[in-house]
């Protein structure tokens, strides 16, 4: 598994325009057609991905998310950049969490400064600024692998609402 490939199934799970297409999820995302194609295949193997439904499996890929993702792709808050705000920071924690302490994804055109946090890919700032619901999601997912006992617990609860309304 690749760190792209939760970017690719977040944007599945939110694609509404119909039937999808490799070169437009691609370009959604910032990907290569290669690297997004490579991503499915993954997702098939590792049992995220239905080749029938042609979408990823919600309650595997939720599963892997609130117990895995902090494992198999871990991150360290690094120094104070401007950039994109994420983890607690961001929309849905935002309002719930105070902190003293922003997390960003380093970002040129982001107008936030905190901690950086690196993103599990480097189109996610590009991404999220494209779709509000992707993200949220993407900065949910960063609280479960950058946050404490609390922010952690509050994103995985978020995540389940958010997937029972897909």
């Amino acid at each position: 598994m690749k760190p792209q490939d939760i970017l690719v199934y977040l944007k599945l799970l939110l694609w509404k325009k119909g039937r999808w297409i490799v070169s437009d999820l691609a370009k959604s995302i910032g990907l290569s057609a290669s690297e997004t194609h490579g991503a499915i295949q993954r997702g098939k193997k590792s049992g995220l991905f239905d080749p029938l439904t042609e979408k990823p499996i919600k309650p595997a890929l939720e599963e892997f998310l609130l117990h895995g993702i902090k494992y198999v792709f871990p991150v360290q808050p690094g120094p104070i950049c401007r950039g994109m705000p994420t983890s607690h920071s961001a929309p849905p924690l935002a309002g719930k969490i105070v902190s003293d302490e922003p997390y960003v994804w380093p970002d040129e055109n982001g107008r936030a400064r905190g901690q950086s946090i690196e993103p599990l890919y480097p189109s996610v700032p590009a991404a999220a600024r494209k779709d509000v619901e992707l993200y949220e999601l993407l900065a949910l997912i960063d609280a479960l692998r950058v946050g404490r006992a609390r922010e952690r617990n509050l994103a995985a609860l978020e995540i389940s609402k958010k997937f029972k309304s897909l």
